[in-house]
């Protein structure tokens, strides 16, 4: 399979697409003025603990306070050991829960207290950044993580045999008594390929550590890769035959990362310098005008309908112009079959994560359902976002969670609509109509105009003066007032005013 990474750079956004067999895989997309802070390091303060949700809220200098969990706290305070029972430090048992040896919150930190944090998730909707004091430096093979003694292999490298070797060689090069953990990709690489990541990474604490002396409160002392570079460190593996940009400082800019910290690595890295927009030739915009639909159709002419809301999205499938061949179960089946790869391509490239609920249609045979369930959980599997999936319910539903800790595509490139506020509805003509009698009635009680001047949306108007103008005209007599229609261009079409007249 051949994949090639696309880079569209412009002073005002960055977007990059993954293409597999020329087929768009994956799809990411930063502006610049909302650049992610996912990554970063801040010397925050503490500005209030509450005990009773055992978190505290830390000024980072971002708009809202980051969000602190107990659990992703560290000992940063002196004489305070997080992981106890008494006063012995304590290795857990399978199926135990560090959780419950935590120390209170509220004996770990206090308002005032400056700390060294990360950020783990990005501000969603109301919330602040959820953050960390368990740094984590990424490197292209390994991972270090200075407030941490563990050593690990990623799970999906799954030989012990290799999974052995990779931590011999990180006990080998490691130089501090640091955290690390071997990536995906540090598979089959040698201890030479491996040594350029200690280094750099080595180098990378050191600095953070001295500039966070010397960095005032709130502040940031370490700012994440930009997003070309990342997408270098994180998506890029042996298989990428060609690396497209069409910006020379990015250019320039990935040429150098590569040659510095991915010396082993061998790829072309090609400028594109063609008239059309690097997106529009490659086939891609298309692509993206359709992620942001409602409904999806399937090639058999089935359809999945995607409705997000800030914590949870459902997904419902839909046999729509499918009739299939031979008998209903058949055309289930096969609707059902078709969704799971539709569905998992969807979380995948629109970033979809937090609840997601999935309503298959119904199937009767119980082996079918097993099928559908064996077929989802093996996509997912291939997401580079951690997930969880629950087996099918007896309401023909898969209730799932994918890890977010960025915003949706369409929490990025969308905005709560001003006329629906994000209902996705508005109300009728006939309910608006029948809302202004009823406001009509309550003016007549309590106020003396003889004349009630009622502004409208111009549909409303149209509908009041011809189907409902038989009821207007009764309200008039039964009120005893002159009652004046006129219309209002610029009124949303639920709005109304009533002026009295005297």
């Amino acid at each position: 399979m051949s994949k090639e990474l696309i880079f569209n750079c412009t002073e005002y956004e960055t977007r990059i697409a993954i293409l597999e067999d020329r087929v768009l895989s994956n799809f990411y997309v930063e502006r610049i003025d909302e650049r992610s802070v996912v990554g970063n390091i801040y010397k925050g303060k503490v500005v209030r603990v509450l005990p009773g949700m055992q978190a505290a809220f830390v000024d980072i200098g971002l708009e809202r306070s980051a969000f602190l969990y107990v659990a992703d706290t560290c000992n940063e305070i002196p004489d305070l050991n997080f992981f106890t029972k008494g006063d012995d430090p304590i290795e857990f048992e399978k199926g135990e829960h560090p959780e419950q040896y935590i120390q209170p919150i509220e004996d770990i930190l206090k308002g005032g207290h400056e700390v060294l944090v990360q950020v783990s998730k990005e501000p969603l909707g109301t919330k602040g950044a959820r953050v960390t004091t368990h740094i984590s430096l990424a490197g292209r093979d390994i991972v270090s993580m200075p407030a941490s003694y563990h050593t690990g292999v990623s799970r999906k490298i799954t030989s012990e045999q290799e999974r052995d070797r990779l931590r011999e060689i990180i006990k080998k090069l490691c130089q501090e008594r640091h955290g690390f953990i071997a990536r995906t990709v540090s598979e089959g690489k040698g201890e030479d390929e491996l040594k350029g990541d200690f280094d750099y990474l080595s180098k990378l604490w050191n600095t953070i550590r001295e500039k966070a002396q010397h960095t005032g409160t709130p502040g940031l002392v370490h700012r994440e890769l930009g997003m070309t570079l990342r997408a270098i460190r994180d998506f890029y593996t042996e298989d990428v035959e060609r690396i497209v940009v069409d910006s020379e400082e990015e250019y320039q800019k990935l040429t150098h990362f590569m040659d510095s910290l991915m010396p082993f690595m061998k790829c072309s890295i090609d400028l594109y310098r063609d008239n059309i927009p690097i997106f529009d030739s490659f086939g891609i915009e298309l692509d993206i005008s359709k992620m942001l639909n409602r409904k999806v159709w399937l090639k058999s002419g089935g359809y999945i309908i995607i409705e997000e809301t800030e914590a949870l999205c459902s997904i419902d499938v839909n046999t729509g112009k499918y009739v299939g061949k031979k008998n209903i179960e058949e055309t289930i089946l096969k609707t059902n079959m078709e969704a799971v790869r539709e569905i998992a391509y969807q979380l995948r490239i629109r970033n979809i994560g937090g609840i997601i609920i999935i309503d298959f249609i119904d199937m009767e045979i119980e082996t079918n359902r097993e099928k559908i369930f064996d077929a989802f959980k093996a996509e997912m599997e291939k997401d580079r976002n951690k997930t969880n999936v629950r087996k099918i319910s007896e309401f023909g539903l898969i209730e799932m969670t994918r890890q977010r800790r960025r915003k949706s595509l369409s929490g990025t490139m969308c905005e709560t609509c001003p006329r629906c506020g994000g209902s996705g509805t508005v109300k009728s003509r006939t309910s608006v109509c029948y809302e202004i009698f009823r406001e009509l009635e309550k003016k007549a009680a309590y106020d003396i105009a003889e004349t009630l001047r009622v502004f409208v949306h111009p549909e409303v108007a149209g509908l009041l003066m011809e189907d409902e103008n038989n009821t207007l005209r009764a309200l008039e007599k039964r009120l005893g007032r002159k009652i004046i229609v006129e219309t209002g261009s610029s009124l949303h079409r639920e709005k109304f005013e009533i002026i009295p007249v005297r």
